[in-house]
């Protein structure tokens, strides 16, 4: 009986700690939210397809293209560098919607990026950060700006 009030604090706290570890539910996107992250998932099969046509559709007058390396680009030839048929793999994860107006906003996420070695060149760093800037036209949004910047330091 005497460890009976021990046996029960334990109880409670690994009950609070469970508790206290289980994570919040995670809040419905909104409209703007959808709509976009949408957008950018469609923006993704289209560099894995390299789909000239859908860039067309989708990319605003004057759209620029910051890549890895830090060179900007900016029509056609940032088109050209959007589409990549040697990309392997460009899985995003944690994708955000910062809104900047009702005719604006950002997408940013993380993703592991994976395409065949070029020709004297080593791999691209495998952890990328995208940032895309998205502006509405009319009924339609379209794609502004893109960065790719490195989210792994290390060995590459």
């Amino acid at each position: 009986m005497k460890r009976l009030p021990s046996i029960i604090s334990v109880v409670c706290f690994a009950a609070a700690l469970t508790h206290s570890q289980t994570p919040a539910p995670a809040k419905p996107l909104s409209p703007l939210e959808q709509t976009l992250i949408a957008n950018e998932k469609n923006l993704i099969e289209a560099k894995k397809k390299d789909d000239d046509e859908y860039f067309t559709r989708v990319l605003a007058d004057g759209f620029a293209l910051v890549e890895i390396d830090g060179k900007l680009h900016e029509q056609p030839e940032a088109v050209d560098e959007l589409g990549d048929s040697d990309l392997i793999e460009l899985t995003p994860y944690d994708m955000k919607v910062l809104p900047v107006s009702t005719d604006a906003a950002i997408v940013t996420y993380d993703a592991i990026f994976r395409e065949a070695p070029k020709e004297d060149e080593g791999p691209q760093p495998r952890y990328q950060h995208f940032s895309s800037f998205w502006v509405k036209q009319g009924d339609q949004w379209k794609l502004k700006f893109q960065q790719a910047t490195a989210a792994h330091y290390g060995d590459w």
